[in-house]
């Protein structure tokens, strides 16, 4: 890449164990990517140093970056791990015990020690202020200004750094919570105000309380992270302005991402799954299970006909990994996925019944696996991985680290002198049951969603994903494996992938056969202006901004709603037949059958505005040392066990970088680039695709 001046793009993903960079040369379609260990105490710390040690490799000038954009877990972790800013709550008057009272439900009926999770603000922090608005949005009872001013004066003294405003019905009327903002603000301008009629606008009081309590809990956080990215990035010489990757798989500025910093919250998983779009659909694969392992967890996103799923709510810091209703609701747009605690530095356990366990506990970027040298102990994924013959211990991460086979061997002696096995058997064990507990996970997830995980393919990315995906394919019956180029940095490249884009959403609640469709289509043209004021500043100019509309729509009478995508507007009472079809054909496809009468309602109406911010389509190049073909692009042979036998076995060793465009592998085999390895299992044949996909056909 050296010598051509050129822009780039320039792609960060902090995650929970590497950091991944990713440079982009846009007029040639090549990438380079550089995996640097996470700096926990500092992320930013672990972002410069992989920019510097990457564009020094490949002789890039910082100043031709033309675009910058970032993911990070630091904002999810701060709530998992309860490391937010000091928070104080203020609701309407006979309402601080909204996030106790929560809803009345119980995730494991039978269980009488079940634990909910605490609410972020503890009561103390949770004050009262009198004022009332209806469902209506109209005013029943003013804002006591002096009173609001002497309970944030409490919460002050107490040390908060961040105030949620959540009042009764501010999503009908923002009015009350406007105010007192602007009155705390006049006397305490350092601190941080969330409001719930900005940040989730939308009825039912625990999900907006707990969704803008979340955001007041992490925005003093983001703040000061955002800004000082920012100062460092600069600081190299780049610039070019940042942009955030938002849950919902778009982009926005900094400014909006400071303003509404939850909607990060998914935003590394979000990449992740708009890579498993955009290289299935190189490989004619519209259906794809986009499944990424990195060194902490796994994460699994459906891809239905090319486009990822989306969903309008999720749960964070759940106490049940897999119970729906012991996390705290989230209300914003995401990409619908699973975590699951798998990841190369998940930590083996054998339990008191004597099973093997792995994970959900982490060994991380510090210590780490203990074949990384750096004081962990602990037999990890890592560690197996690295026994079985697998990872190369000097090409590790492109070569970037030296991991130790012995440390990695002796972190699991103790394991197997307890299993009664060979170190080498209990390392078999380890990968096997990791595999299971991903494939168990993805099992449950695409089967609650109404599909066979066997109608679709896998794409693996992550360092662990190629690892580790033709065997969770064969358990979950899935014939079909793609392994994009760059595949352990495909979230980092996901981020060169996304558009510019904005989600609002606004409570109407109203029949059907009530309907004022002048104010109705009224309220989408103000949602529409609003999120276009957002994009104008992060899309290309003279880009098309795309809009979606959406509404919350169920039968009168019914406690919840399904989403359903509209037709264009405007709206008027010619559009009253198409809004009632969208409906009952999302209605039965989801529940199998429409009730014969029954009068429709829309609660909330939901607008998604997208544009281009990339110049041209993201063309990944599968080399970078020029294709060779089969013979010439071994590069030896290694000793790994070949678990469909049991024994260890010497397979053929392949320079990903040197296979030519329609050279076949057959299994077992194991074909390594700078960022991941992919194993290929007995029985299979891989083939390379001139999209640069490696796709791998298993055995039926």
């Amino acid at each position: 890449m050296a010598g051509h001046k050129t822009e780039y793009a320039l792609g960060i993903d902090i995650g929970g164990t590497f950091t991944d960079i990713v440079v982009y040369d846009v007029t040639h379609g090549v990438s380079s990517a550089y995996k640097e260990l996470t700096t926990p105490e500092a992320p930013h710390r672990g972002v410069i140093t992989g920019i510097r040690k990457l564009f020094d490799a490949e002789g890039i000038a910082c100043s031709d970056v033309s675009r910058v954009v970032h993911a990070t877990t630091l904002f999810t972790n701060a709530l998992i791990e309860r490391k937010g800013a000091p928070t104080g709550l203020i609701t309407t008057a006979g309402f601080r015990d909204t996030l106790e009272l929560r809803r009345e439900h119980k995730y494991e009926l039978y269980n009488l020690f079940m634990e909910l999770p605490r609410p972020l603000v503890r009561r103390s922090l949770r004050l009262e202020a009198p004022e009332r608005i209806g469902p209506d949005g109209r005013i029943e009872r003013p804002l006591d200004v002096d009173a609001l001013l002497i309970e944030v004066e409490k919460l002050k003294s107490a040390g908060i750094g961040s105030l949620a405003i959540a009042f009764l019905h501010a999503y009908a009327n923002a009015t009350h919570e406007v105010q007192a903002r602007t009155v705390i603000h006049e006397r305490y301008p350092d601190l941080f105000v969330s409001l719930s009629s900005e940040v989730a606008p939308q009825i039912r009081e625990y999900e907006r309380t707990s969704t803008t309590v979340a955001n007041a809990y992490i925005k003093p956080l983001a703040d000061s992270y955002l800004d000082l990215m920012s100062h460092e990035i600069a600081k190299l010489g780049i610039k070019a302005p940042l942009f955030m990757m938002l849950s919902n798989g778009g982009l926005t500025h900094i400014d909006e991402a400071k303003r509404v910093p939850i909607q990060l919250l998914e935003s590394g998983p979000a990449a992740g799954a708009l890579a498993g779009s955009t290289f299935g659909m190189r490989s004619k694969a519209r259906n794809v299970l986009a499944f990424d392992m990195g060194g902490t967890t796994a994460k699994l996103a459906i891809v239905e006909n090319g486009e990822p799923l989306i969903a309008y709510q999720f749960e964070a810091g759940r106490q049940q990994r897999f119970m729906e209703g012991s996390g705290l609701p989230i209300n914003i747009s995401t990409i619908e996925l699973i975590e699951i605690g798998a990841g190369g530095g998940s930590i083996a356990t054998i339990d008191a019944l004597g099973l093997l366990k792995v994970g959900p506990e982490s060994a991380g970027a510090a210590p780490g696996p203990a074949c990384y040298r750096r004081g962990g102990t602990a037999p990890t994924v890592t560690d197996a991985n690295l026994v079985l013959g697998y990872l190369d211990a000097a090409t590790f991460a492109g070569g970037t680290m030296s991991i130790d086979p012995g440390l990695a061997h002796a972190s699991i002696k103790p394991l197997a002198a307890r299993s009664k096995l060979s170190v080498e058997e209990t390392a078999w064990g380890i990968h096997s049951v990791v595999n299971e507990n991903m494939a168990a996970a993805a099992r449950v997830h695409v089967a609650e969603r109404g599909h066979h995980a066997g109608n679709f393919a896998l794409l693996a990315t992550g360092g662990g994903g190629p690892l580790h995906g033709c065997e969770v394919a064969r358990r979950l019956g899935i014939t079909r494996v793609i392994c994009p180029p760059s595949a352990g940095v495909a979230s980092a490249l996901g981020l060169l992938m996304a558009p510019a884009r904005i989600d609002r959403v606004a409570t109407v609640a109203c029949r059907l056969g009530d309907m004022n469709w002048r104010t109705f289509e009224s309220a989408y043209t103000k949602l529409e202006r609003e999120a276009g004021t957002v994009i104008a500043k992060t899309a290309l100019k003279r880009t098309r901004v795309t809009v979606a509309r959406a509404a919350d729509k169920r039968f009168v009478g019914q406690g919840f709603e399904l989403v359903v995508a509209l037709p264009a507007g405007p709206y008027s009472a010619r559009s009253d037949t198409a809004l009632r079809a969208a409906f009952k054909s999302v209605y039965e496809k989801t529940f199998g059958h429409v009730p014969p009468v029954g009068e429709i309602e829309i609660i909330n109406i939901r607008v998604a505005a997208s544009a281009q911010v990339a110049k041209g389509e993201l063309k990944v190049a599968s080399g970078k040392r020029g294709a060779r073909g089969e013979m010439r692009a071994q590069k030896g042979k290694r000793r790994a066990w070949v678990g469909a036998r049991a024994r260890f076995e010497q397979l053929p060793v392949y320079d990903r970088y040197r296979l030519a465009v329609g050279v076949a592998v057959r299994g077992p085999a194991i074909i390594e680039e700078d960022s991941t390895t992919l194993i290929l299992p007995p029985k299979s044949r891989a083939k390379v695709e001139r999209s640069g996909n490696i796709v791998v056909e298993l055995e039926r």
